[in-house]
């Protein structure tokens, strides 16, 4: 078995044995009402589900944002830009998590549409950063020889920056992925669901069996995005 399959099985592994011990564990346990109620196959689909589509849709934002906002801030008549944009873009990011969701709230109120705001705000640096830095980086003579032969700026761009800069960004983007799985938790306090209702649940009710759960399965998550991500940008690597 190769190197590189024998990484990329570990981490599937992994999670499957940390959910394979939970399920015994939790199984192994008396449950009372509150716990049975709580960790039943519908309320966990239901938040799984909930969590990845607040993921997904703060994700595709974060994607549109960035990486556009990225490539203009690389070309000549937007380039001064970049370090105020990610200044501001800092900004968001340096600010505790839960501290910017309820400002967030008291400007446009509670649900889903302030969580996905609050995760775009969150994560939108690591691929704003990688893209102009991915960008940046190819060498100047690559480019120069693209425009000898005769290439327009949008060909330069598209069939030579950044196909050179996609392992960066694409760097970038996972970062961003499981930031976002994080950030998604806190969600629950804006009422926007997510796995984060159980950890809250499993606190609040003080109930060990929902509190490990909801966490053991954001952990899970949160190894399963960064796994897909980190093949994928292996096969853009190896090109």
């Amino acid at each position: 078995m190769s190197t590189r399959l024998r990484r990329h099985l570990t981490t599937p592994a992994v999670i499957a044995t940390l959910l394979a011990l939970l399920y015994v564990w939790v199984h192994a346990r008396p449950l009372d009402s509150i716990e049975q109620r709580t960790l039943n196959p519908t309320y966990i689909t239901d938040a799984v589900t909930q969590h990845l589509w607040l993921t997904s849709v703060s994700t595709v934002l974060v994607l549109v944002l960035a990486l556009g906002g990225g490539i203009l801030l690389t070309r000549p008549a937007l380039r001064r830009l970049a370090p105020l944009v990610t200044g501001l873009a800092n900004i968001g990011q340096a600010a505790p998590a839960i501290g910017l969701l309820v400002l967030l709230s008291l400007w446009w109120g509670i649900g889903f549409g302030t969580a996905v705001m609050g995760m775009v705000a969150y994560s939108v640096l690591p691929v704003l950063r990688n893209t102009i830095v991915g960008i940046q980086q190819v060498d100047a003579p690559v480019v120069d020889a693209a425009r000898g032969l005769g290439m327009g700026s949008s060909a330069v761009l598209f069939r030579v920056e950044l196909p050179l800069a996609v392992p960066v960004i694409l760097a970038g983007i996972r970062t961003a992925l499981v930031f976002n799985v994080g950030v998604g938790t806190l969600a629950t306090f804006v009422n926007a669901g997510g796995l984060g209702d159980m950890i809250v649940n499993g606190i609040k009710l003080q109930r060990t069996p929902v509190l490990v759960t909801g966490a053991v399965l954001v952990a899970s998550l949160a190894l399963l995005i960064d796994w897909l991500g980190s093949v994928v940008e292996d096969r853009f690597r190896t090109r």
